[in-house]
């Protein structure tokens, strides 16, 4: 039911909320050729010089034949349909091609989101590929790709009282439930709004849902595939968008896979792929230029 949804719904709600947020691919075919031309050479010469230093994570993973891949349950991003095994999605994916290029076998593990940078570090996973917006905390913790999709974070509310909760001023009373380590408990912080901390952002569509809490923060990207007509979730909707804001691929500080990331960007969106995989999953009008 959620990959039949997302096409409709969710690149409605990207139309509406994120057209002209992406970068401008105004200049000319030979330019943005040239431009990308120089970013594979400059993140070729990253990637060799970390190679050469023995400190290559990129020869790391190929040593051990995977990328493991730490996320969470999040459509579009990275979900599982009812009754399969199979991790799929857009960010699921790309990974996948990805992984084709090193030559390795990807492997996706759930992650309790608040402990990324732990799970990092301590080589439990290779990457964060989940949807994760490019907060100060991440680009200071992490060695970030460039971004590739744009993103919001929405106040999620029961259909019935949507029409109350319009501003910013109208939700200073309500309970939210947001997920740990989240950008929407970093909205939830930024806007003094009362609200406690779930283990994932499906938790917390869960609490809406059962009352248990007034409303929640969520990706719109999550927004527009779980919640709403013909979804698990048809009692709620969105309406206040809290922030503006970019998704991009976290890696171990200083390592040379987030650039190796970057030149397969560049690549699989000028061959067309990257977009071939954002329609599917309904989130290309959210999708940023590689250049």
């Amino acid at each position: 039911m959620k990959k039949k949804i997302i096409g409709s719904v969710l690149a409605a709600a990207m139309v509406l909320t994120m057209a002209g947020c992406g970068s401008s691919a105004s200049s000319s075919k030979s330019a943005s050729a040239s431009s990308a031309a120089g970013t594979v050479a400059s993140g070729s010469q990253t990637v060799a010089s970390a190679s050469a230093s023995g400190n290559s994570d990129v020869d790391y993973i190929k040593g051990k034949g995977s990328l493991i891949v730490g996320i969470t349950d999040f459509a579009p991003m990275d979900y599982k349909e009812d009754g399969s095994d199979e991790w799929i999605g857009f960010d699921a994916d790309l990974a996948r091609e990805v992984g084709k290029d090193l030559g390795v076998d990807v492997k996706f593990v759930e992650i309790d989101w608040d402990n990324k940078i732990l799970e990092l570090d301590n080589k439990s996973i290779d990457c964060v590929w989940n949807g994760m917006t490019l907060t100060d905390e991440v680009t200071k913790s992490m060695a970030c790709t460039n971004a590739y999709l744009n993103n919001a974070q929405v106040v999620v509310v029961p259909s019935d009282k949507a029409d109350k909760y319009q501003t910013v001023d109208s939700l200073k009373d309500l309970s939210f439930a947001v997920e740990a380590g989240s950008a929407g408990e970093e909205a939830a912080k930024e806007n003094n709004l009362n609200y406690t901390s779930m283990t994932s952002q499906a938790d917390t569509l869960m609490e809406v849902s059962a009352g248990t809490s007034d409303a929640s923060i969520i990706d719109l990207l999550m927004a527009g595939a779980m919640i709403g007509k013909g979804t698990s979730y048809e009692n709620l909707t969105h309406t206040v968008e809290l922030t503006t804001e970019k998704y991009g691929v976290g890696c171990r500080k200083g390592s040379d896979l987030a650039e190796y990331i970057n030149q397969e960007f560049v690549k699989l969106y000028q061959d067309g792929t990257m977009k071939t995989i954002a329609e599917k999953y309904g989130v290309q009008d959210a999708l940023i230029e590689q250049k």
